[in-house]
């Protein structure tokens, strides 16, 4: 089983991410953030993880940060382990790239990800290109939006790209959170023709 538990305990949030990659989309997500538990929601389901999120703390933008970078060890452990007595790890033995385009009525939204392969290290880097015309979108800050990627990416060790255009932003969000999910679900799926190929 490719399963990940991460805790994280600081002076501003504390937070813990139980992780199954071969799941169904079961989810139990409380953030204090409703609209990052629905989107989370979201990525759990179209992606086919099974994911429990709790966090809390201080502030808004400390509990989206320090989510993103429990998800992406929860991600980077599940991927980590070897398989028995092949020396090889997830990553090495997955699909490896993924990728989604998510339509949302008005708005679409495009990812593409790189979990990494040979080696089985992952690279991370991570490009967001998505405006919002407004500040919030229901109780979660935009401006937040890219940060959470970056952290998530940045602690995957992902190679992570995402877009979105539209008018809604509710839209926007979701359908980029689906894409996500989407993505990683077929990035994350084991190959069996790279079994002990280097």
């Amino acid at each position: 089983m490719r399963t990940a538990g991460v805790k994280r305990k600081t002076e501003e949030t504390e937070v813990e991410v139980e992780l199954n990659l071969d799941g169904v989309g079961r989810h139990e997500v409380s953030t204090t953030i409703k609209f990052l538990d629905h989107m989370l929601a979201a990525f759990s389901r179209h992606g086919f993880f099974d994911l429990v999120v709790r966090a809390e703390g201080d502030l808004s933008h400390h509990i989206v940060e320090d989510t993103a970078i429990v998800l992406g060890k929860a991600f980077k452990k599940a991927l980590g382990g070897q398989s028995a007595g092949s020396g090889e790890s997830g990553r090495e033995r997955s699909v490896r790239f993924g990728s989604a385009a998510v339509p949302m009525d008005e708005s679409l939204a495009r990812c593409a990800v790189d979990i990494g392969g040979i080696g089985g290290e992952g690279r991370s880097y991570s490009v967001f290109e998505a405006e919002f015309g407004r500040e919030r979108v229901e109780d979660f800050c935009t401006e937040d939006i890219p940060h959470f990627f970056h952290s998530f990416a940045t602690h995957a060790n992902f190679t992570l790209h995402l877009s979105a255009k539209g008018e809604n932003e509710h839209h926007k969000v979701e359908a980029i959170f689906k894409a996500l999910g989407i993505a990683l679900d077929h990035a994350t799926r084991l190959e069996a023709r790279r079994e002990g190929r280097k």
